[in-house]
């Protein structure tokens, strides 16, 4: 009679209990993966909104508008003209200095770009001559 050689039902099942057990361990690792993905996307446009106010700031003074100058326009790369107050982007208008999709835009004040609730980012005009907008994020929602 032949030797016949393979794995007993116990093996496979000890196996199988193995891989459940890892599976269980594994699966909250990667169920959260879209929150994290919200929150790097809310980031990101934290980014964009910052860099976008520096831009046109940048822009303002090389057009002569000093920090004190109460409004004006800048025009940026590929024609598109930005409202200014004190030299940064007006909260109504800095979604056209941004390239916002994925997100809802609602002017101010403040200005905010909008992923899901309570996952996004507002933008203030500054308060008073030579000051600096406000750009903050907010996450608890993503």
């Amino acid at each position: 009679m032949k030797n016949q050689s393979g794995f007993t039902l116990i093996e496979l099942v000890m196996v199988i209990v193995i891989l459940g057990i890892l599976a269980a361990t594994a699966l909250p690792k990667f169920a959260d993966m879209s929150g994290n993905a919200r929150v790097a996307s809310v980031n990101g446009m934290l980014g964009a909104v910052r860099a976008a106010s520096t831009i046109v700031h940048a822009q303002a003074l090389v057009n002569g508008q000093s920090g004190s100058t109460a409004t004006g326009t800048v025009t940026l790369e590929g024609g598109v003209t930005q409202n200014t107050i004190f030299s940064y982007p007006e909260d109504i208008s800095i979604n056209g200095a941004v390239d916002s999709a994925g997100f809802t835009f609602a002017a101010g004040p403040p200005a905010t770009f909008t992923l899901q609730a309570s996952c996004l980012v507002s933008y203030t005009d500054p308060a008073a001559a030579d000051g600096v907008p406000t750009i903050t994020s907010t996450t608890s929602g993503c």
